[in-house]
């Protein structure tokens, strides 16, 4: 997959500009704060229908503007399709493929496949569970859409229990509702409970590859998937647990409580790994994600690295983009890529096939 072009209008903080992109990788440089992440952030946009950054529409809108526009034109095995995302204040965003608009967005998500590196990745390891089931509900999403599905229907059932469960205020529970809320959950939860538990198998082998490739084999990395249904079904999970889920109005049992251990040898890794194998296991997660989605997809997702060079040391720095700029662009995949400093960036890059630009200040010019 190429994206062959890409226009922006008063999103973040470009007024107005309009890219083609011509190659496989692309280096973006520029100070910090010239706007080269909000060109990454856009592309993501045109993939999720949302930013990687920011959860409210609103906030990507420019300073002193009423809405923002995301045109990107894709190709895919030969052929055009031109993706658009609009959002104005005050009214529901719109997304379009090829001048038909999209009437549900998750019906969009897994099209266009990208794979984003930043460095805010690092909460992955070192925040709770939530970010890290976020980032394997994402992936999965992107290549499962039965997945998808259970997962919305999950979210739905788990709100609306939640809330009756706070309206109570020591009233009695209608037992009959409950039960309702229990079945779908019990249902829903146990799909994604077994997908996850198969798709992990997959997913782990790829990461533990490319991080042995990166640290030349030195230490060995694991995931482990921790669910309350490893113990008992979540439907017998919500009966045992009915007194204390009443007593704190909120349910505790369920894979949205579920984690993903990340692992250095037999120790957490955010409490034994150094900064530098840190950085390499989320790479590691990264390309695992890429093969898992190229593999599902059939197709090449874009892969967007923000700031990557920092925190590495240059074997590793090599290694890695022995992986992405070689193998990723092959059956035509694009490489978007940020620095602070050109000059850093042409050394590194000399050997590879790279267009720079230049950002400032929402502005961007090819070198």
């Amino acid at each position: 997959m190429r994206l062959n072009q890409l226009r922006l209008y008063n999103f973040k903080n470009y007024e107005e500009t309009d890219i083609l992109l011509e190659g496989n990788i692309h280096c973006l440089t520029g100070r910090n704060g010239s706007g080269k992440t909000n060109l990454l952030d856009a592309i993501h946009y045109l993939s999720f229908t949302k930013s990687a950054f920011n959860s409210s529409d609103a906030q990507n809108i420019r300073t002193g503007q009423e809405q923002f526009f995301i045109k990107g034109s894709f190709e895919i095995n030969s052929q055009s399709h031109v993706v658009c995302c609009s959002f104005v204040s005050g009214k529901k965003k719109a997304i379009q493929e090829n001048g038909e608009e999209c009437a549900r967005f998750s019906r969009h998500i897994g099209r266009f496949p990208v794979v984003l590196m930043s460095p805010l990745d690092i909460e992955l390891i070192w925040n709770g569970s939530e970010l890290r089931r976020k980032f394997m509900d994402s992936l999965l999403s992107q290549t499962d859409e039965k997945y998808l599905e259970a997962l919305i229907l999950y979210s739905n059932q788990l709100k609306q229990r939640n809330s009756y469960l706070r309206s109570l205020e020591n009233q009695a529970a209608d037992m009959t509702l409950l039960e309702s809320y229990d079945k779908a959950l019990a249902e829903a939860g146990y799909f994604i409970y077994s997908k996850r538990k198969d798709f992990l198998h997959e997913f782990l082998e790829h990461a533990q590859g490319c991080y042995c490739f990166l640290s030349n084999d030195r230490d060995k990395i694991n995931i482990h998937y921790r669910s309350d249904q490893d113990e008992m079904p979540l439907a017998e999970a919500l009966k045992k647990n009915l007194s204390r889920d009443l007593v704190l109005q909120r349910t505790t049992s369920g894979v949205h409580r579920d984690d993903f251990l990340f692992m250095l040898e037999d120790s957490l890794l955010a409490q034994r790994g150094s900064q530098g194998q840190q950085k390499s296991f989320l790479m590691a997660l990264k390309w695992a994600e890429f093969q898992t989605l190229k593999n599902k997809k059939g197709i090449n997702p874009l892969l967007l690295l923000d700031d990557i060079f920092d925190k590495l040391d240059d074997e590793r720095i090599k290694k890695l983009l022995d992986l992405v700029c070689i193998q990723s662009v092959q059956k035509s995949g694009q490489v978007f890529l940020t620095d602070s400093r050109l000059s850093r960036c042409r050394e590194i890059m000399e050997k590879y096939e790279a267009q720079f630009y230049e950002v400032e200040e929402g502005t961007i010019k090819r070198l």
